[in-house]
């Protein structure tokens, strides 16, 4: 069996599935936030009774980060209903936008959106913070309210995005009937190289096999080049199975996997055991390919899907109008760092937004120092725009004052995961995905820009 068979396999005690199946397995996580999280407790209430009670609070994270640091009344009180039901089921792991468990979420616009507004529990971005507060475990199963869910698998974890409706069945039973889907293998050789990072690897294969090439599939990563990755760009690969139409995304389990989950789950006091699932030698996949990783250039996907591939050094011509960094995707410590690596010393030439995924990148930009200056202020001083509420914020457009929304047609290189017409905000504008190199690099030349110029 391939890794996403075992593990479906053992979550719906049987000895062996195969694609096709369709299974009952039982979930170890549950996640939402508060874009969805009221509709997933709505479709329990209504099925499972006013009064009925989850079927296991420890195994539920519930973490608001889409629409938080906007005045849209409706979004502010999203994060009230979590709340509410939190209190009322004893959930554990709810990472509150503010610490007092009977208050209320009011976003202060007065204040602006650069300064912190939030309280000693907040999270930040869901996919990113899972893994933050130990709760991606090697050989578990994660459904999660958000179609990066996938990114968890980057831990060797069967993770997979899913609506309310499912959601709303799992709080009350712990289950959900699954199709087992077919496996597609993409083996990694070689090593990266200079000036090119995860994302161009997954920008690459994506526009290898199209925007919708892994419909309803498993894609698998694994081989030589995939152990000399590190964990933050596993999770920008597997986070990406989404946009070519993937069921999930995931990486085998190694001593990277391990150190990491094993120190994020002492940290935090959660869950600590687990059993990661091993390769078998005879896997049957659907699709087996493999790519050099030695081979790859900084690479762009297009208007308007994440499928639409080009070269860096071929889009000169492309004039931007914004640069952005930031979400589940790009908005990790080492995304701003290759970033800033690129920025400093030098002046952006058109807007820039930063926005961090997580608490903790904020708090290690500003604490991590080059030179006598913290990165943060490297980055500020580029005349990079550094927010420290850290949230999806722009990648998916939200209310007209999301921070970085793009609110009338521009052109905007980016280092979140999705570039659909709308995605990002206008309907009009049209969105460039990169690595955070290329668009440190655009952000300085005013159009896309390889950015092996600058390295």
């Amino acid at each position: 069996m391939t890794l996403t068979e075992k593990i479906l396999a053992r979550a719906g005690g049987k000895s062996k599935v195969k694609a096709g199946d369709n299974v009952w397995v039982n979930a170890d996580v549950l996640l939402t936030h508060d874009v969805c999280g009221p509709g997933t407790i709505g479709v329990f209430k209504r099925e499972f009774g006013q009064a009925a009670k989850v079927w296991d609070p420890k195994k539920i994270v519930i973490i608001p980060d889409h629409y938080i640091f906007t005045s849209d009344s409706k979004s502010n009180r999203n994060v009230d209903i979590l709340r509410d039901f939190v209190k009322e089921q004893g959930i554990p792991y709810f990472y509150d936008v503010i610490d007092d468990p009977n208050g209320h979420w009011l976003f202060d616009a007065s204040k602006g959106q650069l300064d912190r507004q939030y309280g000693g529990g907040y999270a930040g971005v869901c996919h990113t913070a899972l893994p933050l507060k130990g709760h991606t475990r090697p050989g578990e199963i994660l459904f999660g309210t958000d179609s990066h869910t996938c990114m968890a698998g980057a831990f060797n974890v069967f993770a997979t995005g899913i609506g309310n409706t499912d959601a709303g069945f799992i709080l009350g039973t712990g289950k959900l009937l699954l199709k087992v889907p077919d496996t597609m293998r993409f083996r990694l050789t070689g090593e990266l190289p200079k000036g090119v990072m995860a994302k161009d690897v997954i920008l690459h294969i994506i526009g290898d096999i199209g925007f919708d090439g892994a419909t309803y599939r498993a894609m698998q990563f694994d081989g030589p080049g995939a152990k000399t990755i590190n964990i933050d760009d596993r999770m920008t690969i597997a986070n990406m199975a989404i946009e070519a139409g993937g069921k999930n995304g995931i990486f085998e389990c190694d001593e990277k996997t391990i150190a990491y989950v094993n120190e994020k789950t002492r940290l935090n006091g959660t869950k600590s055991n687990f059993e990661p699932i091993e390769p078998d030698s005879d896997q049957t996949f659907i699709y087996d390919k493999t790519y050099d990783l030695s081979k790859l250039e900084p690479t762009v996907a297009m208007h308007p899907d994440p499928g639409n591939r080009a070269l860096a050094r071929e889009c000169k011509e492309i004039a931007l109008d914004r640069a952005y960094i930031g979400s589940c995707t790009g908005g990790k410590t080492s995304d701003f760092l290759a970033f800033a690596e690129i920025i400093k010393g030098h002046q952006v030439k058109i807007d820039t937004f930063g926005v961090p995924a997580t608490p903790d990148v904020v708090y290690e930009l500003q604490a991590m120092v080059w030179n006598g200056k913290s990165v943060w202020k490297i980055l500020e001083e580029a005349g990079v725009q550094m927010t420290e509420n850290a949230s999806c914020a722009a990648c998916l457009g939200g209310p007209t004052d999301t921070f970085g929304r793009l609110n009338r047609p521009m052109n905007c290189i980016t280092a979140t995961n999705r570039n659909f017409p709308g995605r990002m905000g206008h309907k009009e504008s049209k969105v460039f995905l990169a690595s955070p190199y290329t668009v440190a690099a655009s952000a300085l030349t005013g159009h896309i820009t390889d950015p092996r110029d600058y390295l």
